[in-house]
């Protein structure tokens, strides 16, 4: 059966949403004749969740979901229910409540009729305390100098995508936060914004902690390589190694000859061994070659190293 609509939604520990999740977004596809399926992955929820899940699969034969043996990740999940998703629009969204599945339709709108391959949420508004938003601002700066994509929130879990771009990209470590990104990176240029609802928490806690905000620094740098060299390490790697070499060559080289221009002229000079220049041209050398063997290293590596899904499936309804 094909859909109008996938929805993707990665939860960890929310039993006392889900229902009302689920109820909402029925109320919504049924009301703008959607057809839809809902995609659930629980990503080692230590609650109820997985219980809440199977007794509404008993009544909603569109409900798919999915259950990790421990909690991998946010990344993880969405990159398992990308794999699962068939609708010609894929929708994700936090399970938590404070995103709006009123959202849903306008998002399709915007792929379907629009153009647009992928939509992301701008939660304008925010009812998160100072110390989240603050440095969600500062990352979304960065992000936004580092990868020239105009996005105000590249981190909000409301985003819509064309089937085929989840189809195209993987989502792996921790970089959701950078899926526009990566869609940008693999040809997907038509990236567009919509300003979304955000509602506070109505259950439980938040899930993500302090270390999220180094994490996020981290990712940055590593998204940011990754687009420019992922497939190209020799480019970064080679051409610094090959810099490195050659400023250690001609430092080594000026150095000899200046001792042979002293022996040649009878000038009193150093020991070429006594003099600090000599130890630096030889360290340039050392590490421009290692450079240059690190990004042959990673050619190879790129080239060849297989795709294989990690993340230990404990059960399917």
């Amino acid at each position: 059966m094909s859909f109008d609509l996938s929805v993707v939604i990665p939860l960890f520990n929310e039993d006392e949403s889900l229902a009302e999740l689920h109820s909402k977004l029925r109320d919504v596809t049924a009301k703008h004749g959607i057809s839809a399926e809902l995609i659930f992955v629980d990503d080692g929820s230590k609650d109820d969740s997985w219980e809440v899940l199977k007794r509404l699969k008993s009544s909603d034969a569109d409900l798919k979901a999915v259950r990790f043996m421990r909690n991998y990740g946010k990344s993880a999940a969405l990159n398992t229910g990308f794999s699962m998703a068939s609708g010609a629009v894929v929708i994700t969204m936090d399970a938590d409540l404070q995103d709006s599945p009123d959202e849903i339709p306008e998002l399709m709108k915007l792929i379907k009729e629009d153009g647009y391959d992928l939509v992301s949420g701008w939660k304008k508004k925010r009812f998160d305390p100072i110390s989240k938003t603050l440095p969600t601002k500062l990352y979304n700066w960065a992000t936004r100098k580092m990868s020239g994509i105009d996005l105000h929130d590249f981190n909000c879990g409301l985003k819509a995508y064309k089937l085929e771009v989840v189809q195209n990209i993987e989502v792996f470590g921790e970089m959701h936060r950078y899926i526009p990104v990566i869609a940008h990176r693999e040809g997907y240029t038509e990236i567009g914004e919509k300003e979304v609802a955000h509602s506070p928490r109505k259950y439980g806690v938040t899930k993500f902690g302090y270390e999220r905000f180094i994490n996020g620094f981290l990712d940055l740098l590593t998204i940011t390589f990754i687009s420019r060299f992922g497939k190209k390490p020799m480019h970064l790697f080679g051409t610094l190694g090959t810099l490195m070499f050659l400023i250690g060559f001609f430092m080594f080289a000026f150095i000899g000859g200046s001792k042979l221009y002293y022996l040649y002229a009878e000038i009193p000079a150093k020991n070429i061994a006594e003099q600090s220049s000599f130890f630096i041209a030889l360290t340039a050398m050392v590490v421009g070659t290692q450079l240059f063997l690190a990004g042959f290293l990673g050619e190879l590596i790129s080239r060849n190293a297989p795709h294989r899904n990690l993340y230990q499936v404990r059960e399917k309804i």
